[in-house]
């Protein structure tokens, strides 16, 4: 069951506090608007797909600052 203070497929923001890129060891940013973990300093953004934040590289695509 899902926490009633959080819309639907929403982030916990706790779990989002704890989490760090796996290949550089580093906060990540998160970007509502695109359901995204961004990792600047690897140049990767991490999906969240229905409130679950997908942490593998493979799942990962190339971001760059000019986005």
């Amino acid at each position: 069951m899902g926490n009633p203070d959080r819309p639907a497929g929403s982030v916990d923001r706790k779990l989002l506090e704890l989490l760090i890129c796996p290949r550089k060891r580093v906060p990540l940013r998160y970007d509502a608007e695109k359901q995204e973990l961004i990792s600047e300093e690897a140049g990767l953004a991490y999906p969240i797909r229905d409130g679950i934040p997908i942490m593998l590289e493979e799942e990962a695509r190339p971001w760059s600052k000019s986005e």
